[in-house]
């Protein structure tokens, strides 16, 4: 008998998605040392862009807080179209690219790359990249390892994507269930996570933010909330406005989100899920304002989490500029006026300035996501 240690037991345990991908790599790297980098992107389907979420390496990221539309990176579309994974031994092929991309990956770390494409029973859901510090190093053996491993991480972030759907799945059943027609539905929900994640991106080297955290505010914005499922119809739905006493009622829609969260984590053994916090966070303190007057707990300035603060900006930006049966749609000039006055007082000023200085990609969403006769 003798003793071996299991390069790999880590990813068995109760740990982030980022920290078994970080696992992995040590793993592998074992074997292989020029393998420098692993990293994912994942697909939007509905708006067909390519986004960075997850590396393998804590040092200096050169495509970091990318993304772009799949056809804009023809060489990864190719992959698709081919069905089949690409073997690149040389990056220097790329140097010269057209895209900012493809000039970005090569350098000393970046000579060689193996790209697989994630599915997920049949649906493309982004891929992932081996990246290696040497060139023409990918040879039949060393593929066939890779393969093996890619396949382990394209089951690690099925996984947690398949969790995630499963929360929200949950969430959205529960509040049809309960005959709620919150009227913030629909296309607001796809706008403003959207909003949220334009706002995040803008503010990522300011706050030090990476590209998972990120993804994962615009994952859960739509559910900031959820906890209007327990409020009563004739207050959720009523007409007019609310006396202080349903105003009253209406608050607690933030505190009943939170339990909501902890419950279904609970329930569906998902406790340990990616950036858990960043969600209970976004639904209870996503009305709480700078100057310290909002709900439940009378926040004030950076007390408030980030994630919070970004969901509100991106929430009132949308409320303001969406038609309601109680009001016409704002222009987004006159929304911005708002926002500015709203600014270092109820509102989060580094939020409102990053969502302002990208109105071309706000301009873009409200394109591609219009409201419909129903929102």
């Amino acid at each position: 008998m003798f003793e071996h240690i299991d390069t790999l037991h880590e990813i068995t345990r109760k740990s982030s998605l980022s920290e078994k991908l970080k696992a992995t790599h040590r793993s592998l790297s074992q074997t292989f040392s020029f393998i420098v980098r692993i990293s994912i992107a994942i697909y939007d389907t509905e708006t067909k862009v390519l986004k960075t979420y997850l590396d393998s390496c804590d040092d200096e990221n050169p495509l970091e807080h990318y993304q772009t539309l799949l056809d804009n990176a023809p060489s990864l579309k190719s992959i698709l179209q081919k069905g089949q994974p690409q073997v690149v031994n040389d990056l220097f092929i790329f140097d010269c690219g057209e895209y900012d991309h493809t000039r970005k990956i090569t350098g000393e770390e970046n000579a060689a790359s193996y790209t697989m494409p994630i599915y997920h029973e049949g649906v493309f859901m982004g891929f992932l990249f081996f990246n290696s510090n040497k060139r023409d190093v990918f040879d039949e053996y060393v593929l066939n390892q890779l393969d093996i491993y890619g396949h382990l991480i394209a089951l690690l972030v099925i996984n947690e994507f398949t969790s995630l759907k499963t929360l929200t799945a949950a969430i959205k059943t529960t509040g049809s269930l309960s005959h709620i027609r919150d009227p913030e539905t629909g296309s607001h929900l796809d706008r403003m996570s959207r909003f949220s994640r334009i706002i995040a991106d803008a503010l990522a080297d300011t706050y030090n933010l990476n590209d998972s955290y990120i993804e994962h505010i615009f994952m859960f914005a739509p559910l900031h909330d959820i906890g209007k499922i327990g409020i009563p119809d004739d207050i959720l739905l009523k007409a007019g406005p609310l006396d202080e006493q349903e105003w009253h009622i209406m608050r607690t829609h933030a505190g009943l989100g939170r339990k909501m969260i902890d419950d279904l984590l609970d329930n569906f053994g998902l406790i340990n899920f990616d950036y858990v916090d960043v969600l209970r966070n976004i639904a209870e303190y996503h009305h709480e304002t700078i100057d310290g007057k909002g709900y439940p707990l009378g926040l004030k300035g950076n007390e408030i989490p980030l994630e919070a603060r970004i969901v509100a900006v991106a929430d009132v930006f949308d409320a303001l500029t969406s038609a309601r049966s109680y009001k016409e749609a704002w222009s987004n000039e006159k929304a911005i006026e708002v926002l500015n006055e709203l600014a270092g007082e109820t509102l989060d000023k580094d939020c409102v300035d990053a969502l302002i200085q990208n109105m071309d990609k706000v301009k873009e969403i409200q394109k591609q996501f219009q409201e419909d006769s129903i929102g």
